[in-house]
């Protein structure tokens, strides 16, 4: 019986940094699962009137990089810096919607990333992939019309 959890989830107050203008604060959650264990899912909760939450996912190591320095290319980048005199990390997302940047309180993001790291080590994500069922679902997948 493995005494590892399977997911990692984690919320932090995050600021959104508005040119001309004060930060504001957007909550977000932090989600990790064992099933695919390369990636983190960001759910920023837009705070409007439908509850609206907008989702991103991308490389677990991301943001484990950009803890210490600059990393990414294109649509998501991340690297530490400080906001309001206390240490960040910046999360640049741009997509074709619009582009925004986060200042992720630097120790809720190493505290949850230690625990994705609790619950799948750095070199053994491929153990948690199953590869037959995946390749099963690209050979098997119809196609897009």
């Amino acid at each position: 019986m493995s005494l590892r959890p399977t997911c990692v989830s984690s919320s932090l107050q995050l600021r959104l940094v508005v040119a001309g203008a004060a930060p504001l604060p957007v909550r977000a959650e932090l989600r990790y699962d064992v099933l695919d264990p390369y990636a983190v899912q960001i759910s920023f909760h837009t705070g409007g009137p439908d509850g609206e939450v907008v989702e991103w996912t991308f490389a677990r190591q991301l943001l484990t990089d950009g803890v210490a320095g600059p990393v990414g290319e294109g649509d998501v980048q991340a690297w530490p810096s400080s906001g309001a005199g206390l240490p960040v990390v910046c999360l640049s997302l741009s997509s074709p919607s619009g582009r925004a940047l986060f200042e992720l309180p630097l120790q809720g993001l190493v505290d949850f990333l230690g625990q994705t790291y609790a619950a799948v080590p750095t070199g053994s994500e491929s153990d948690h992939v199953d590869v037959e069922a995946e390749l099963a679902l690209l050979l098997w997948a119809e196609p897009e019309t």
